[in-house]
C-alpha cells in the first residue's frame, strides 16, 4: 500500500511504520537499544507541522500523537535546546504552504512534517528558496527531492530486504504479483528495482483488477503462471487493507504450491493482528522494524500520555531525535543543511537505525519476519549498522 497519498485515504497512514537518538558512531546507541545517549548540544527552531484542526477525528488522533512522540524525543535529548514550534494544517495543503512559509518567517531551521503527501508537496515548493529542509511524515517516495525529505518506510527500502534476503535464500526466481491501481504498479516497479539489485530474476509479471471479482477471476491465472514460470516466490504488492486477504485463500485454494513458492508481502502482514489468522498468508515474509524497539517506545509512550501510540508517531520522535542530534550545526538559527541530514552514517531511531538518501527518500534497518501458527517470528534480526548485512 502507498501511504498518505490523498487525504480522502489518510486511514492508511496507520500501515506506516517507522530509542533515543543520536548520530551513529557505533552499532546500537549507548546503553542498549531504546537508551538515547547524550546529545551534542546546542540549540535549533523546529516547525512541527500537523494535521489537527480540520475537524475530522482522525485527523486529531495523529496530529496529537505526532506532536506527543515529538515532546518525548526532546525529553530524551541531553544538552539540546529545541524551540518546537507547533502548526495546525487542518490536512489542506494549501494552509500547509502558508504555515510552511510562516515558519520560516518565524525562524524555523527546519520543518518536521507535514502528514499528507500532499501537504508536503505544497509544503516544499513554498520554502523552496528558504534553505530550509522538510522531513515529511510520508512513505511517498514521488514527493521526495530537493528540500522534501520522506521518513516512512518506502516501498524501495522493503523491496531491498525482502528481495535481497530471498535471494540469499534461494528464492531468487520471482513471480510479482500486483494490483491494477495506482499503489500497485508503484509496488511492482519498487520489487523489480529490489530484485534487480539483489541479483534475483523476475520470471513474470501478473496483475488482477482491483475488486472482489478482478481478484476471483485472476486468482487461477496466477496460479497457472506460477507454475509455468518456475517462480519460486510470488511477490505480492496487496495489503491487507485490500486484496490480500482473499487472494492470498484464492491462490491456495486454487493448488498454489506453498512447498516450494514462497510467499513474500511488499506490506505490514501483521497489521491489523486479525490478518495473523488467516490461512493463506501462513509461511509468508514481510518486512518490519526492530520489534523490539518499537516495544520500548510504545510502553515509555504509554507511561507518559496513557495510551498506546499509532504507528506514525514514531516518525515524530525519529524526526526530533536526527534533529537533535544536528542541532549543534546550527549555530546563528542557520538552517540544517542537507549534507548533515544526508550523512552517511544515519541515526538510530525508534524502530533502528535510518538515514536521510540526497534524493529525499530513506532508509530503515528492517527486519524479515514469516507468519507462523497465527504469529510473527522474526527470521532475519533488523541490522544494527549500515555496514552489515540487511542493506
Amino acid at each position: 500500500m502507498l501511504s498518505v497519498i490523498h487525504r480522502a485515504r489518510k486511514s492508511l497512514g496507520q500501515m506506516l511504520v517507522v530509542l533515543g537518538a543520536v548520530v551513529l558512531s557505533a552499532c546500537v546507541p549507548a546503553g542498549g537499544p531504546g537508551t538515547p545517549p547524550p546529545g551534542k548540544g546546542g540549540s535549533v527552531q523546529v516547525a512541527l507541522l500537523i494535521p489537527s484542526g480540520s475537524g475530522q477525528s482522525q485527523d486529531e488522533l495523529f496530529g496529537q500523537n505526532l506532536e506527543n512522540a515529538a515532546r518525548l524525543a526532546m525529553a530524551d535529548l541531553s544538552g539540546v535546546n529545541v524551540d518546537l514550534r507547533v502548526y495546525r494544517t487542518g490536512g489542506s495543503p494549501a494552509q500547509a504552504a502558508a504555515l510552511a512559509k510562516q515558519a520560516v518567517d518565524e525562524g524555523a531551521q527546519v520543518i518536521l512534517g507535514p502528514f499528507y503527501s500532499e501537504e508536503a508537496n505544497a509544503a516544499g515548493v513554498a520554502v523552496a528558496n528558504s534553505g530550509v529542509s522538510i522531513l515529511a511524515f510520508s512513505n511517498n517516495a514521488a514527493i521526495a527531492g530537493g528540500n522534501v525529505f520522506v521518513l516512512g518506510q518506502t516501498f524501495d527500502n522493503t523491496a531491498r530486504r525482502l528481495a535481497g534476503y530471498a535471494v540469499r535464500n534461494g528464492k531468487s526466481k520471482v513471480l510479482i504479483v500486483h494490483d491494477r491501481n495506482v499503489a500497485g504498479e508503484v509496488g511492482k516497479a519498487a520489487i523489480e528495482r529490489g530484485i534487480a539489485s539483489a541479483g534475483g530474476s523476475v520470471v513474470g509479471v501478473t496483475s488482477y483488477e482491483f475488486s472482489q471479482n478482478g481478484i476471483v477471476q485472476a486468482a487461477s491465472g496466477i496460479v497457472s503462471t506460477a507454475r509455468s514460470s518456475g517462480a519460486t516466490a510470488l511477490f505480492l504488492t496487496a495489503d491487507t487493507a485490500g486484496a490480500l486477504p482473499l487472494l492470498s485463500q484464492l491462490l491456495v485454494d486454487n493448488g498454489i504450491d506453498r512447498g516450494t513458492i514462497q510467499f513474500i508481502g511488499l506490506t505490514r502482514w501483521d497489521i491489523p493482528p486479525a490478518t495473523l489468522a488467516l490461512p493463506g498468508v501462513q509461511g509468508g515474509w514481510f518486512a518490519m522494524p526492530d520489534p523490539g524497539l518499537q516495544a520500548q517506545f510504545r510502553a515509555r509512550y504509554e507511561g507518559a500520555y496513557g495510551s498506546q501510540p499509532v504507528a506514525v508517531a514514531g516518525l515524530a520522535y525519529d524526526g526530533i531525535a536526527a534533529i537533535g542530534a544536528l542541532a549543534s550545526r546550527a549555530a546563528g538559527g542557520a538552517p540544517i543543511g542537507k549534507a548533515d541530514l544526508t550523512q552517511s552514517a544515519g541515526f538510530a531511531g525508534v524502530s533502528g537505525i535510518f538515514r536521510l538518501l540526497p534524493n529525499g527518500t530513506n532508509e530503515r534497518g528492517l527486519a524479515v519476519a514469516q507468519i507462523r501458527d497465527n504469529q510473527v517470528v522474526v527470521i532475519d534480526a533488523a541490522p544494527r549498522s549500515f555496514a552489515g548485512a540487511g542493506f
